[in-house]
């Protein structure tokens, strides 16, 4: 296990930066959700600054992120009551993506995925509306969309408060964490994109409320949980090993005894007492060997790294042009500040 005293932190004055992003160029991105929100970035010699974005309908809170080739990022809306998928630009311009289906209104959305022939993965965790009614182990209204050339349609549902998904290498296994049902479950992925031949590979105990998800080349799924900040890897024969934990036993015990009698809600994520990790939420690996972990969280204002043991898995944006997000370099000091800029 990886002592909490090796890991390394980069950024500064982040605000939930749950969701990590790494690239080729050692440009680390994140959720922002100071103000009206935005994108912050860690260039890969310190700089911390951060793409403001405009609030002609904000504000804004991106959860999960995706970055597209040119320095736009794709973004899960998580609002009170709102949701959806919306592009960001790297001069703060904010337009939809995808607001309704069927007729109906995204809920507020989790998590977008963008695969390596162009599509795009987008979950969302519950129907439930406030959504910390469905922190239960009953859940089971989160779904999946997928959006391609034949345009947006669920491809799974009732899923248990649908997480981080991702995708094999071959573009054939699709996994998901399901975080109050506490599992991670897999689909075959079809020619069309349809999910098929679904399946649960691991379901977890005491403390793991499984959300980030991130393969190695070996083949193993390694889950980052909330509540517990605990680093999980799932090898492929079934096995798991705990890589990181910064464990409050009162803590934890008090959110175990509150989920099993169906009262969880924001304050057992909201009120972590952990010593170092603040929540971790989310796990990239970069560097230039794919060997560091980047660990986003919920109520920390860095960016936990550590060492790995097991290289990652190149993601499909990783050697993407940045674009003018190359030398970017805004007059912020922390994107607690905004930048009132605009798209020309």
């Amino acid at each position: 296990m990886i002592a909490l005293a090796d890991l390394g932190w980069i950024g500064a004055s982040l605000t939930r930066p749950e969701c990590a992003l790494t690239h080729s160029s050692g440009m680390t991105f994140a959720p922002d959700w100071s103000n009206d929100g935005g994108i912050a970035l860690i260039t890969a010699d310190g700089h911390t600054s951060c793409i403001a974005a405009q609030a002609t309908h904000g504000p804004w809170r991106p959860n999960g992120i995706a970055l597209e080739p040119g320095g736009t990022f794709l973004f899960a809306h998580l609002g009170d009551g709102d949701g959806g998928l919306y592009r960001l630009y790297p001069d703060g311009l904010v337009e939809p993506v995808l607001t309704e289906l069927d007729g109906c209104k995204l809920p507020p959305s989790n998590f977008p995925l963008i695969d390596r022939q162009g599509r795009i993965w987008l979950t969302v965790s519950t129907t439930i509306s406030p959504r910390a009614r469905d922190y239960r182990r009953t859940a089971r209204t989160g779904f999946v969309v997928l959006i391609d050339r034949n345009g947006p349609r669920i491809v799974a549902d009732g899923l248990g408060y649908a997480n981080e998904c991702a995708i094999s290498e071959d573009g054939e296994t699709f996994w998901i964490n399901e975080t109050f049902a506490r599992r991670t479950t897999a689909f075959d992925i079809a020619a069309d994109g349809a999910l098929r031949n679904r399946r649960v590979v691991a379901e977890w105990g005491y403390g793991i409320y499984p959300d980030g998800l991130a393969l190695d080349r070996e083949g193993g799924l390694w889950t980052t949980s909330i509540v517990s900040n605990s680093v999980v890897r799932l090898d492929r024969d079934g096995s798991r090993a705990t890589i990181i934990q910064d464990f409050d036993d009162v803590h934890v015990k008090w959110a175990e005894d509150a989920w099993r009698a169906d009262r969880m809600g924001r304050i057992h994520l909201d009120k972590n007492p952990a010593r170092t990790l603040r929540n971790i939420s989310n796990l990239a690996f970069g560097g230039p060997d794919l060997r560091t972990g980047f660990l986003g969280c919920l109520l920390g204002d860095r960016i936990a790294t550590f060492q790995s043991p097991v290289a990652g898995v190149e993601p499909s944006h990783w050697r993407v042009d940045l674009g003018p997000l190359k030398d970017y370099r805004n007059p912020l000091t922390s994107p607690g500040q905004r930048d009132e800029r605009r798209r020309p």
